[in-house]
């Protein structure tokens, strides 16, 4: 029955983990060009007005781009999730280079990307929004990773 309880809270807590990694590296990804995103903003002051016509023209295009990336970049990221479950592999340098790597992995298969899409060209803060994305995952999931092994062991009976 404990086994039960464990892989029902592995099949909750994987995919929270995953919602939460993905948060932590989209805040890094803003962070990370908040000046080149004022920059945009500032850039033309009488067309400031029609900023969220710019944004509707521009948003399906960047959603497409973006969905390519974090889909080659998730794939990545959840074969290193099925081999630290499989393995209950719970080192938080496992789980941060498991995001590194995949943010590298995504932005490598998407590296023929136009100039002009500049927040997506520097792959070191990619990579880093990957290890922070990472590190976000194994403090939701990855440290009790491997349902079949439990985290605290039973006590010893007398």
């Amino acid at each position: 029955m404990d086994t039960v309880a464990r892989l029902l809270l592995r099949v909750l807590l994987v995919p929270l983990g995953a919602v939460v990694a993905i948060l932590v590296a989209t805040a890094v990804m803003l962070v990370a060009h908040r000046n080149g995103i004022a920059a945009l903003a500032n850039a033309d002051p009488d067309a400031q007005d029609l900023w969220i016509l710019d944004v509707l023209r521009a948003g399906p295009l960047l959603a497409v781009l973006l969905s390519l990336t974090f889909a080659l970049a998730s794939l990545a990221a959840a074969v290193g999730v099925l081999i630290a479950e499989a393995f209950a592999i719970r080192s938080w340098i496992y789980h941060a280079a498991n995001g590194g790597l995949a943010a590298w992995i995504g932005w490598s298969l998407m590296n023929d990307v136009d100039a002009r899409y500049r927040f997506l060209t520097e792959p070191k803060i990619l990579v880093a929004a990957g290890l922070a994305g990472g590190l976000a995952y194994w403090l939701v999931a990855g440290w009790t990773a491997g349902f079949w092994k439990p985290v605290f062991p039973a006590p010893a009976r007398p």
